[in-house]
């Protein structure tokens, strides 16, 4: 497990394009045949990945994570961005198709994910948090939730939000997440952006062609820097940071939060005017 530690408001405004990658850009995901997870000191996070191939993959625990097994005092959200595949937790399995979700409640033993064909292979985006609470294991259909539509075409940012994990659905002890999908023509997302200080943000950007790219924009709003981010890249976003940006084609990204709360609306609102 690789570790990653986030720098403050502070350091943040002297640090080089390098560094912020270094820092703040998770980009070594989705291997095929591989379980990738790293720690981020940041809300004790951990973001992974699972591909499986033509064998199961089996989640590990870690010596960082001091635990007998990787959900003993964790939650995971799971995320299928790929081909259909198969979660199976404690000896039960939930089949994923695209965009199907499942939530895994802390204290479950054994997880394996498997592909249904290892040539069109599951792709599982994990994210993990610390967990006080117990809540069951469920399947999320996607196409059974319900969706909202923001923005407009005339701003570019005309897009649909579906949420997989949050307080007034498939409940969880902090954890919260869900997916936006930008329509033909719109690039823009997180439009008017905003912070919120009681929890940290992940944006996983995927369903972005290899040549194409996102400008993510981070940072006091009063002092904002980019990262050039490619698809099924990860940016980590501490809770002094906006977590906004612009594609050069429309794009999914995949979000996930925790912290203190799960109130999907509590954010400190900025304008467009007031970034810098």
């Amino acid at each position: 497990m690789k570790m990653l530690e986030m720098a403050d408001a502070v350091r943040f405004r002297t640090m080089t394009t390098g560094e912020l990658r270094d820092t703040f850009l998770i980009g070594d995901l989705f291997k095929p045949g591989e379980i990738s997870l790293t720690y981020v000191d940041l809300d004790r996070t951990v973001i992974g990945s699972a591909v499986p191939l033509a064998e199961a993959l089996y989640l590990p625990t870690d010596v960082a994570l001091k635990a007998e097994y990787f959900t003993e005092r964790r939650e995971l959200g799971i995320l299928n961005i790929g081909g259909n595949g198969i979660v199976t937790v404690g000896g039960t399995p939930y089949a994923l198709q695209n965009l199907d979700a499942l939530y895994v409640g802390r204290g479950n033993e054994e997880i394996a994910f498997s592909s249904v064909d290892a040539t069109s292979p599951a792709e599982f985006y994990l994210l993990s948090y610390p967990a006080h609470a117990v809540y069951p294991t469920q399947l999320i259909l996607s196409g059974e939730q319900g969706k909202v539509e923001l923005g407009s075409a005339q701003n570019a940012n005309h897009r649909e939000i579906t949420k997989l994990i949050y307080l007034d659905g498939v409940r969880s002890c902090q954890l919260v997440m869900g997916f936006t999908q930008l329509a033909s023509g719109s690039v823009w997302n997180t439009m008017p952006p905003h912070t919120h200080g009681r929890r940290s943000e992940v944006y996983l950007y995927f369903n972005l062609d290899a040549d194409q790219r996102v400008i993510h924009l981070m940072g006091p709003g009063d002092a904002t820097r980019n990262i050039v981010v490619a698809s099924k890249q990860v940016v980590v976003s501490p809770g002094w940071s906006i977590h906004c940006g612009v594609g050069t084609s429309n794009y999914t990204f995949c979000w996930g939060m925790g912290g203190e709360n799960q109130v999907y609306s509590d954010m400190d609102a900025l304008t467009i005017a007031d970034l810098l």
